[in-house]
């Protein structure tokens, strides 16, 4: 079977890449298409696979700086060459539904969620602190963009969502069903500890909509020691916010991330995400997690069991949870019995079976 990879753009990594990373494991002779390449910003595993670029990527200052060429990008992904493949395998949170196949092929999408800036613009740039150049542009694109991002997703003959909460946006805005397949969490790559620190922890991107500011706020005000690992256009701000308790220790290897969740006394969750992989690795971890009670967190943390929530997005609402929570409450193996449904290996095996299914024609026809 001729596969081809679609997504949506390579100059950040982050939980998307880590998907697209298991689905092309699934098909490594699969070429990547993608609007535009930051090698820099990627592992160096990358720079063995064949990925190809749109024409955006020749654009002056794009890969640092994307959003202000938002309306290019469907031009971009209609000029790609999809010509002999049997399959297009879409994983996508923004406009890489809209390439055109030829008649014969099937074009199933994996989709992340519909772009957050088109369908919920407000909050997408009240979060994200757009630039004056951004803020300028996108709203005057934006009405021919939700209209191109709706009929592109006809394009699509088959929708897989990453949620419950993403599937429900799928129907409301392109009114099409789709599949839940959860992404995949490496569980095998974390493990228990008999030794418990005195820290509580966040790893991930510092970007404004994981509202990183509420737990330092919170732990201001607490005095409590919290541990932030991982880097992003946030990080000057959050850190001249933070008392001395906030300790930021930027990107950490592998090895230390494993270490730093293994060992925290809870794992926070602060923002809505639309599913959320690093709840699963503290929990595989044995390690409860405190989260928002939103968006996907509500799907993969179990109340009393695997971790507990807040109900407001506010530092006075996850201070009040951080100081209910009992750690010792929780039972490790437990919640790693828990993570381990969400293990890559039933990603590879949930979605190897819709793909096979598809193909075969058993599927029950297009999700439209």
């Amino acid at each position: 079977m001729r596969v081809a990879i679609v997504c949506s753009w390579l100059n950040q990594y982050g939980g998307a890449e880590r998907v697209l990373e298991v689905v092309h494991a699934m098909f490594p002779e699969a070429p990547v298409y993608t609007s535009i390449y930051w090698p820099e910003a990627l592992p160096a595993s990358y720079r063995s696979w064949d990925i190809r670029t749109s024409f955006l990527n020749r654009l002056p200052f794009i890969q640092r700086h994307h959003q202000p060429f938002l309306p290019l990008y469907p031009l971009g992904f209609e000029a790609l060459d999809l010509e002999g493949y049997d399959l297009v395998l879409s994983v996508t949170s923004a406009f890489a539904h809209g390439v055109i196949v030829p008649p014969g092929t099937v074009h199933v999408c994996y989709c992340l969620t519909p772009a957050r800036f088109l369908w919920s613009y407000p909050a997408y740039a009240r979060r994200e602190r757009l630039g004056r150049l951004a803020r300028a542009i996108l709203p005057l694109a934006l009405p021919a963009l939700r209209t191109w991002d709706a009929l592109a997703a006809n394009r699509v003959d088959h929708f897989v969502a990453i949620s419950r909460a993403v599937q429900e946006r799928i129907a409301r805005y392109y009114r099409r069903a789709a599949r839940v397949i959860y992404p995949p969490v490496q569980t095998s790559g974390f493990a228990l500890s008999n030794e418990v620190d005195d820290y509580y922890l966040i790893l991930g991107r510092l970007v404004p909509y994981r509202r990183i500011d509420l737990a330092v706020q919170a732990f201001n005000a607490l005095g409590l020691p919290l541990i932030i690992a991982g880097e992003g256009r946030d990080r000057p701000a959050l850190e001249r916010m933070a008392r001395p308790n906030v300790r930021f220790l930027g990107r950490v290897p592998d090895e230390e991330r494993r270490r730093l969740l293994s060992r925290c006394r809870a794992f926070l969750w602060p923002g809505e995400e639309d599913f959320g992989i690093a709840p699963l690795e503290a929990n595989a971890s044995g390690r409860p997690v405190i989260a928002y009670r939103a968006g996907g967190a509500v799907e993969t943390v179990i109340e009393g069991v695997t971790g507990i929530f807040f109900d407001e997005p506010t530092p006075e609402a996850l201070a009040e949870a951080v100081r209910s929570l009992d750690a010792s409450a929780f039972d490790p193996a437990t919640m790693r019995r828990h993570a381990e449904r969400f293990d890559v290996s039933v990603f590879r095996e949930q979605l190897g079976q819709f793909i096979a299914a598809v193909m075969e024609g058993t599927e029950g026809g297009s999700s439209r």
